[in-house]
């Protein structure tokens, strides 16, 4: 709680250094609560923090949707399992533009990519079908 209240500007440096001396050296609970009794129990709200301070906070990072990274595993692993991972890839891609459409969520590269490839291997299949039943 000293710490955040240095950080937002309610202690200055000899404060702060004063009641986290005092800190180390209390033995009951009752010291502790006499440090930090003048000062509010939360930080600042956000609109009373300086401007340097709004600028500075992380930016929200939007997440991969992971239905996507399924379907693109799944449209990749085709090439070693001989397709047999095509439909289940289909099937994923689609589920995942969808959740992506009302989530907003990144993926759609992926779930785009799974779709093709897996539609791609299905095509190839049924030409392998075809292209046998047709020599026999």
């Amino acid at each position: 709680m000293l710490k955040a209240a240095f950080a937002e500007g309610r202690l200055d440096q000899a404060e702060y250094n004063d009641r986290m001396g005092s800190a180390y050296n209390a033995r009951t609970y009752g010291e502790l609560v006499a440090l930090t009794a003048d000062l509010p129990a939360g930080p600042l709200p956000v609109a009373m923090l300086p401007g340097w301070q709004q600028a500075w906070q992380a930016p929200q990072v939007q997440r991969n949707n992971s239905m996507a990274a399924a379907a693109l595993g799944l449209g990749l692993l085709e090439i070693f399992s001989m397709g047999i991972t095509a439909v289940p890839a289909i099937i994923c891609g689609h589920i995942a533009i969808s959740q992506i459409r009302r989530s907003g969520e990144q993926g759609r590269g992926m779930a785009v990519t799974a779709l093709v490839l897996g539609y791609l291997a299905l095509a190839i299949g049924v030409l392998a079908v075809f292209v046998i039943a047709a020599k026999s």
